[in-house]
């Protein structure tokens, strides 16, 4: 096993290995959504302070229900992962109330934290939606965090797009029923 031509076919296979082995650490939210399309766009204000851009991606216009999504937040703002995730398990418990336990919440809390990274201006999180699975979280182009809870992706998406939302501006510019 000493020979050059055996140590190269057993380096070639190595090769072969690593490559397929980190092809998951290439994938981008891209491929969990093919031919997605931008469907709407707008900003969260905040006092007249840009918080962040977000874009909603979807193959289907208008948005189904059983078609997978990425809703794309590009920040303008350095806010740390510890206000994100308050911030969204706020609006979760004021949209969902009684309805989330505290037990499903904490549980969610944690994932989040998972999820989310303190973000700079420029920054992208990009959260894609995979319906009756849960989501997926990319920082940039690379995956973070899947949470694989459909109960969770439902509540944490409706922080946008339910009509309950705190920014109903903002849910008809991203649903396309509005000029950013």
């Amino acid at each position: 096993m000493n020979d050059p031509a055996s140590r190269q076919g057993t380096s070639k296979a190595w090769l072969v290995l690593l490559c397929l082995l980190s092809s998951g650490a290439l994938a981008n939210w891209q491929e969990a959504v093919p031919e997605a399309r931008v469907i709407g766009a707008g900003e969260l204000r905040l006092f007249g302070l840009r918080i962040y851009s977000a874009r909603l991606w979807s193959p289907a216009q208008p948005l189904a229900a059983d078609t997978p999504f990425a809703l794309e937040l590009t920040y303008h703002r350095a806010i740390s992962r510890d206000d994100l995730v308050a911030a969204s398990v706020r609006e979760i418990r004021r949209l969902y109330g009684d309805a989330v336990s505290a037990a499903q919440l904490a549980g969610w809390r944690a994932q989040m934290r998972q999820a989310f990274v303190d973000v700079e201006p420029g920054a992208r999180i990009t959260g894609v939606h995979l319906p009756g699975v849960g989501a997926r979280f990319y920082v940039g182009q690379q995956l973070q965090h899947e949470v694989r809870d459909a109960a969770f992706a439902a509540a944490f998406f409706a922080i946008w797009l339910d009509p309950r939302t705190r920014n109903p501006e903002l849910r008809a510019q991203l649903l396309g029923a509005a000029a950013p």
